[in-house]
């Protein structure tokens, strides 16, 4: 169980990498690249950044490559808008969670509309 400062941390990182990402990757490029979930570390020394993109499978690739390349970079600008004694060093995961969730909706509407069988 987490406590609440840890909780508060991650909510807290979850938005300020939003808004960097948002601001610095070209969406043209990378897709749409949204946070879905951050796991901070006890000691707020790691954090592990799960992150969805919507866009092309060339899109998803660059997005990948842009965020392990560009991981030092994005810390340094998080670490500008938090402030904490350390800011967590990031490691960005790619999280396919919406995409299966959208999956599972489908197969629900898809069961939904075919008539029963007798």
């Amino acid at each position: 169980m987490q406590t609440l400062r840890l909780e508060r941390v991650r909510e807290l990182l979850k938005r300020a990498i939003s808004e960097v990402l948002r601001r610095e990757v070209p969406m043209s490029d990378c897709g749409l690249i949204s946070v879905n979930d951050v796991k901070v570390a006890k000691d707020l020394q790691s954090a592990l950044v799960f992150v969805g993109v919507v866009g092309s499978e060339p899109q998803k690739k660059k997005a990948g490559a842009f965020l392990g390349k560009e991981a030092k970079r994005l810390q340094t600008l998080v670490g500008a808008v938090v402030e904490l004694r350390y800011t967590p060093r990031l490691k960005f995961i790619a999280d396919d969670s919406i995409e299966r969730g959208n999956r599972v909706i489908a197969i629900l509407d898809e069961l939904e509309t075919k008539p029963p069988e007798p």
